[in-house]
């Protein structure tokens, strides 16, 4: 026995449903609303979205990793600047003084280096000094010296089509276009992930409509029960099961709402700028509720399309491209190391020089006569007319004792490679594969979205049925309710029918371009009723010519 009596369940029931249907649209009421289109959310979500803003640094990334790897030919220049001062003790009548030999120098260094794309290595040295010494046996005192040097070396065999530096550039270069294909799969599967948020709310929007629907239905069979048992048509029993009836639809229309702010907070994440004041409390609504529209498929040129754009099978191939820089690298090392180096120099010298006569009294040196300065432009002009050159002319080879390491690193660099490329065959085949699903998915939820309007129209000539025989009591009220609950069955499933089938559109042009779910296995089937839930972006996909007219409520 219910605590409550009738009256007060009555009132109950109706305050109920007026907060089931007020509570809601109160609490949708505030905050600004953004209308939109599915185009519309596609290009807010690449514009906002967070995925898609961290994905957009990985190509800035990956080309500061370019530029790092360039700068192994950035020319390197020094400097050196040295003074010192030596005291060394005579230790023989030789040594140049009685006592102690002091010398000073003060000098200055400029080195220039460059390694050149073809191999060469270039080295230019400048250094400049001036000296001062008490040994009687030095003819300058200070001395001024100054020495230019060149070097190059090029290697001939190994390291001259491709060494270490140019290898690591090569695939530095690589994996910035890979970092662009990435982003164009994150693109993809964003444009993927927006379209089927926003049919997802589309749909919920529409359940929620068919909840009502259904509430209303229900509602008016409460009021005709309790007129008929006014009249003594029926028992009062049946006002609790049509009361019963009217608390299951409140029931299912509050559910439907919640997934109505479930679907509006996913839509939401993807599209809208969460730095945004109002981001929580702004609504957004749907404009593009159109009819279903359906079209044929071209198979044969989605395959194509598939095998051309996507993304998983590029960045395959880009990873092929790399192995064979790696291969070549390899192969390269096994060679003879083979460098011709040449090296050139001059030297200039000037300062006081001491002129001196011939030696007398058994001294070993003349004594000083004269004295000529010989300054800096003097030491230059030695340089310049090449006064005292030096060259060198070196070949070098070098040949490991066996070359076990560097034909082991070709060999496994070789298998590698082999290896991706049936890897990149396998997932052809895969892709192939999915693209055949998608557009199986597409024909089957286009033959499911014509099933499910028929029997919603059957259910809805049922319906019609019960309520004329109730009327003229040759029927119950629960058959009543039954016929309802098979209408508002039959309305849902031909709804989940155009949800899956607008999805199944967006999966087909998906999977054009990247895979779906993001990874390089199978795309799930999904059986009748339910949605393929895999994920994936829009392509330039192929579609038949002359698209027609689908069956179907839509949204």
């Amino acid at each position: 026995m219910s605590l409550f009596p009738p009256a007060a369940r009555r009132v109950a029931w109706f305050l109920l449903a007026v907060w089931a249907l007020a509570a809601p649209a109160a609490a949708q009421s505030n905050g600004p609303v953004r209308r939109l289109s599915i185009d519309e959310a596609v290009e807010l979500a690449l514009e906002q979205n967070l995925g898609v803003q961290i994905e957009r640094l990985n190509p800035q990334i990956s080309d500061l990793s370019v530029a790092q790897a360039d700068t192994a030919w950035t020319p390197s220049v020094s400097t050196t600047f040295t003074t010192n001062e030596r005291d060394t003790p005579a230790n023989s009548f030789l040594s140049g003084a009685a006592d102690k030999i002091t010398s000073g120098q003060i000098s200055t260094a400029v080195n220039y280096s460059q390694a050149f794309r073809w191999g060469g290595n270039a080295a230019v040295a400048w250094d400049n000094s001036r000296s001062t010494s008490n040994n009687i046996f030095s003819n300058f005192d200070p001395t001024l010296q100054a020495n230019l040097s060149l070097q190059y070396s090029q290697p001939l065999l190994r390291n001259r089509t491709i060494d270490a530096s140019r290898q690591q550039l090569l695939v530095a270069q690589k994996n910035r276009e890979i970092s662009d294909v990435q982003l164009q799969q994150t693109i993809a599967t964003t444009r993927r992930n927006v379209r089927n948020a926003y049919w997802d709310l589309a749909y919920a929007v529409a359940t929620r409509d068919v909840a009502s629907q259904s509430l209303d239905l229900a509602q008016q069979s409460l009021r005709n029960t309790r007129a008929r048992v006014e009249i003594g048509t029926m028992a009062p029993i049946d006002i609790v099961e049509a009361s019963a009836e009217v608390a299951r639809r409140q029931e299912a229309l509050i559910v439907a709402e919640a997934s109505i702010e479930q679907a509006e907070d996913r839509l939401r994440a993807l599209v809208l700028d969460p730095s945004m004041p109002d981001f929580w409390s702004t609504r957004i609504e749907l404009t593009d509720v159109r009819a279903l529209q359906s079209a044929p498929i071209d198979l044969d040129a989605a395959v194509r399309n598939a095998l051309n754009l996507r993304t998983d099978l590029r960045q395959a191939q880009k990873s092929l491209e790399s192995s064979d820089i790696s291969i070549r690298y390899a192969r390269n090392q096994t060679l003879p190391d083979l460098n011709v180096q040449v090296n050139y120099g001059v030297t200039g010298l000037g300062g006081k020089q001491f002129l001196r006569g011939q030696p007398v009294g058994g001294s070993f040196i003349g004594p000083v006569i004269g004295e000529v300065s010989r300054g800096n432009g003097s030491v230059l002009g030695n340089l310049f007319t090449n006064d005292y050159p030096t060259w060198t002319l070196a070949l070098t080879v070098g040949y490991p004792i066996g070359l076990a390491n560097a034909e082991a690193n070709l060999a496994r660099t070789r298998l590698e490679r082999r290896q991706s490329e049936v890897q990149l065959q396998n997932l052809e085949l895969q892709v192939t594969t999915q693209v055949r699903d998608a557009a199986r998915q597409v024909t089957t939820n286009a033959q499911r979205v014509e099933t499910t309007r028929v029997a919603r129209e059957l259910s809805e000539e049922r319906l019609g049925a019960e309520e004329k025989k109730l009327a003229a009591g040759t029927s119950t009220s629960f058959f009543v309710f039954q016929a309802q609950r098979d209408l508002a069955e039959a309305r849902n499933s031909e709804l989940r029918a155009v949800l899956d089938y607008n999805k199944s559109l967006v999966d087909f042009e998906t999977v054009q371009e990247t895979s779906l779910g993001g990874g390089t296995g199978t795309i799930a089937v999904p059986t009748a009723g339910t949605a393929a839930t895999t994920g994936g972006g829009t392509a330039t996909t192929a579609t038949a010519q002359g698209a027609g007219q689908g069956q179907g409520q839509g949204f």
